[in-house]
């Protein structure tokens, strides 16, 4: 594998999740969580919902793609800015609570804007946006409603890139406009595109376990099973960028999820 990629690949990792995991100690210390279907975390209708309304919404873009091409620029900026403005002030909001918390947010809509083209300020929103997101859903749902949220969204993986396709035919119309819901890894030979989802399910699972462990532990010790949950999904993840540099497509989820959920039943023991 190319090592420049991997070193990308690498450094973009630690630092969504490093910030992500800021964010999330931060909303845990808050007492800050979203009700995402029911108010109780540990209910898993929470992962099925969630689950069901990322199918549906992903339909509606499949068919807003197929049926109003012309206008799906339109539709995915739109959405790409209203992700950096919720995200960027959800993390902003953790470190001030100044006027900043809505100047950042701007100025970085503003900048997406005039240098939409700019592949590493791309990147830049991609990782806040990841990180606020997969934060505040990892915090705000139980450890086995995210292991069964996963395991939903692995299995679907697997289905959109290998049998329906549907998911390549969406990666496509999304990286050929350059927004911030995949992450550039540009090499001499090839420009890659890495899903925020892959950074955000890991960091997902991760608060989850941070939430859980900071309850029974003290600093620094109820960091550790995050860490070494987020450590084997960058393993899954690099085992995955190999097999699509060779252009064997391997959605990523199936892997980093096997390896997370086995590994939070050792971490339950050790722990």
């Amino acid at each position: 594998m190319n090592s420049k990629l991997v070193l990308m690949l690498i450094g973009i990792f630690l630092i969504t999740q490093t910030l992500g995991l800021i964010v999330a100690d931060k909303l845990i210390a808050e007492n800050v969580h979203a009700t995402l279907i029911t108010d109780n975390p540990e209910d898993v209708e929470n992962s099925v919902g969630l689950f069901v309304y990322i199918l549906a919404f992903t339909a509606g873009l499949l068919i807003f793609i197929k049926f109003f091409a012309k206008f799906s620029g339109i539709l995915f900026k739109a959405l790409e800015l209203l992700a950096i403005f919720a995200s960027s002030m959800l993390v902003t909001l953790v470190f001030t609570e100044t006027i900043l918390v809505l100047i950042i947010p701007v100025i970085l809509i503003a900048l997406r804007i005039i240098f939409s083209e700019n592949i590493w300020l791309r990147n830049l929103t991609s990782v806040i946006a990841t990180a606020g997101a997969g934060a505040l859903i990892g915090v705000s749902l139980g450890i086995i409603p995210v292991m069964i949220l996963i395991a939903l969204l692995a299995v679907y993986d697997f289905i959109a890139v290998f049998k329906t396709k549907h998911m390549v035919t969406l990666a496509k119309s999304i990286t050929k406009k350059n927004l911030s819901f995949t992450y550039a890894l540009p090499t001499k030979e090839h420009q890659f595109e890495l899903g925020t989802g892959d950074l955000v399910i890991p960091l997902v699972f991760a608060s989850s376990i941070l939430n859980e462990f900071k309850a029974i532990k003290t600093f620094p010790e109820y960091f550790f099973p995050a860490i070494i949950i987020l450590a084997v999904s960058l393993i899954g993840l690099i085992i995955t960028v190999e097999f699509v540099s060779k252009d064997k497509p391997l959605p990523a989820l199936p892997i980093q999820s096997a390896l997370m959920i086995i590994t939070y039943f050792v971490i339950s023991l050790v722990f």
